[in-house]
C-alpha cells in the first residue's frame, strides 16, 4: 500500500538545525547533500512504511529507524500517510526527547 509521507513541523525544524550545524562544520554543499539524502530516504517510506523498531513504550505506534549510522528517524504510520515526527543527529538522547515531546 502506498502512503503519503509528511514531515511534522518538529522534523522540519530538526532538518534545518542539522543543515545549519553541518554547513558550519563542512560547508553548505555538504550540508544540503546530506539533508537531501535524509529526505529521499524518508520519502521511500511511502511503499515500505512499517519498517524500523516499534517503540510503543514511548508512544503507541511510534517507530524508530536509523540512517547512515548517524541519524535516528522517529515516525508513525497512519492509514493513508507516514508522518516523520523527529529527526535526530548523533548522540541525542532520543528516548528522553520523545518522552518529553508527549
Amino acid at each position: 500500500m502506498k502512503r503519503k509521507v509528511l514531515f511534522a513541523p518538529e522534523a522540519r525544524d530538526d532538518l534545518l538545525s542539522l543543515y545549519a550545524y553541518i554547513a558550519e562544520q563542512s560547508g553548505p554543499s555538504t550540508a544540503i547533500g546530506y539533508i537531501n539524502r535524509i529526505e529521499r530516504y524518508c520519502l521511500g517510506f511511502e511503499l515500505a512504511s512499517e519498517r524500523g523498531t516499534r517503540r510503543d513504550d514511548i508512544r503507541e505506534g511510534l517507530r524508530i529507524v536509523g540512517f547512515e549510522r548517524r541519524v535516528t528517524i522517529a515516525f508513525h504510520v497512519e492509514p493513508d500517510a507516514v508522518v516523520i515526527d523527529r529527526i535526530f543527529y548523533a548522540g541525542r538522547d532520543v528516548d528522553r526527547i520523545l518522552r518529553d515531546d508527549r
